[in-house]
């Protein structure tokens, strides 16, 4: 039996926007959580010398697992043996290895509410049943320990995110390792995707294999390496686990692009290029952090991490798609509604992602002063122009 899952919304906003640029429109892409810049110039010039000398073909690259599992030494100070590392088609395929080989159907894994819309998705597709927790702005949407405890009874699995999205939410090192302990103690087993890590503007991240070594580690290339379209990511499994969640990558899978193997070896020494990317992030998030205010959104919790503003707009609408269309086909500034990420109270919420230029984020910034002040609290947005 087939599972039915909600369309990721944001996509279909992106369609029209793309629309709207076709018929000359100016149109800011603050949808998605894609940076616009592209990857590090060395990543580029190796990928050219590959395209030019290597035939190529299914590829499993030991020397980007290894310098993967050295990675996580230098940053973590965590030992993962490379055979632990499997390299994947991006971060979603890695989602679907932890789950698909490490729980069954029915199995109930719990998460956190707002969360990213994949996660939901995902389990629901594996026919598995997906237990949201409320993470409210008065937590600064962040995950806790005695969350974990409540539930009763223990579910078989647990999704962390740290950064989050939509939130930016970083866990603090300390309730990390509370969140392990429970999940050790109960019988939990944890994923843990940690994707965003690199993006942080003061709060550290923290892998939770630093707690937890039992736990499964999603990450990818897509959003501190700036190579989204290069569809490259990774799994870390436990020992004991990796060849079952290997043999999972090689029939759903095959391999990862080699191209982007080939790339992302080299991408993970260009750490100078990359911080000056997250440089400018945090720039945007000031300027976003200091308007928004300006425009009637008060109620947001200043994102730790990630690229991502997660806004409350329950003043002036309840119905956050519809809003989001209007302010795209009103002002060329493409958002992503809360309802992709929380299907009880998103609703009242947007996000905007300012993994853009700055340039972009200032021209948002003065098309949406205007916009916003036509809004009447409690009512509906405008109606979209002609």
């Amino acid at each position: 039996m087939s599972a039915d899952i909600e369309p990721f919304h944001a996509m279909a906003l992106s369609r029209i926007a793309h629309e709207l640029k076709a018929q000359g429109r100016s149109i800011l892409h603050m949808e998605f959580g894609q940076p616009s810049t592209g990857a590090p110039k060395a990543a580029i010039e190796a990928a050219h010398r590959v395209l030019d000398a290597d035939p190529m073909g299914y590829l499993q690259s030991a020397a980007l697992m290894d310098r993967i599992a050295r990675h996580y030494h230098e940053t973590y100070g965590v030992e993962v043996d490379p055979e632990q590392v499997i390299l994947t088609c991006g971060a979603s395929p890695a989602l679907v290895l932890a789950l698909a080989s490490t729980f069954k159907p029915g199995d109930v894994i719990a998460l956190a509410r707002p969360g990213y819309v994949a996660y939901r998705n995902t389990l629901k597709a594996l026919h598995m049943t997906p237990l949201e927790l409320t993470c409210s702005h008065a937590e600064q949407f962040r995950l806790s320990a005695e969350q974990i405890a409540a539930i009763e009874p223990a579910p078989a699995g647990l999704i962390v995110a740290s950064p989050a999205n939509p939130t930016g939410a970083i866990i603090p090192g300390d309730e990390l390792a509370d969140i392990a302990k429970i999940c050790r103690d109960r019988g939990i087993r944890i994923v843990s995707d940690e994707i965003y890590h690199g993006l942080s503007y003061g709060e550290p991240t923290r892998s939770m294999l630093e707690f937890e070594p039992n736990a499964l580690i999603i990450n990818s290339f897509s959003k501190y390496f700036s190579m989204a379209g290069w569809r490259l990511g990774w799994l870390i499994a436990p020992k004991d686990h990796a060849g079952r969640a290997r043999a999972y990558m090689g029939a759903l899978f095959l391999t990862a692009p080699s191209l982007a193997q080939h790339a992302g070896l080299i991408a993970m020494d260009c750490t100078e290029e990359l911080d000056r990317h997250v440089e400018v992030y945090a720039k945007n998030r000031e300027l976003l952090l200091a308007a928004l205010p300006d425009l009637g959104l008060t109620a947001i919790a200043p994102p730790d991490g990630a690229f991502y503003v997660y806004a409350d707009v329950g003043h002036l609408t309840n119905d956050s798609l519809a809003f989001c269309e209007k302010l795209l086909r009103d002002t060329g500034v493409a958002t992503a509604p809360g309802v992709d990420f929380d299907p009880i109270d998103g609703a009242r919420f947007i996000r905007f992602s300012f993994a853009v230029s700055t340039a972009e984020v200032e021209e948002a910034i003065v098309r949406l002063k205007g916009w916003f002040a036509g809004q009447k609290p409690g009512g509906s947005p405008p109606q979209a122009s002609a």
